[in-house]
């Protein structure tokens, strides 16, 4: 029988990559230095002190003071 779940199925053989254009490539070659370029520059951002705690006040429209809320 063929269909027998506990044989294992043959795997079909994987088709060549694809060839890409000069052009194509050259795009890749750019992205990847940009990504690099980003991931050179990437700063991470201070530490805020004395801020609010939780979610950004001024972008969720809360400001909550020692257990008081106050909206804009």
């Amino acid at each position: 029988m063929t269909d027998d779940p506990l044989q294992p199925k043959t795997a079909l053989p994987s088709p060549e990559p694809k060839v890409l254009t000069p052009a194509a490539q050259r795009a890749l070659a750019e992205a990847e230095a940009r990504r690099q370029l980003a991931a050179a520059n990437a700063k991470s951002s201070p530490k805020e002190l004395q801020g609010p705690k939780g979610p950004e006040p001024t972008r969720y429209g809360d400001w909550e003071t020692k257990g008081i809320a106050s909206d804009f």
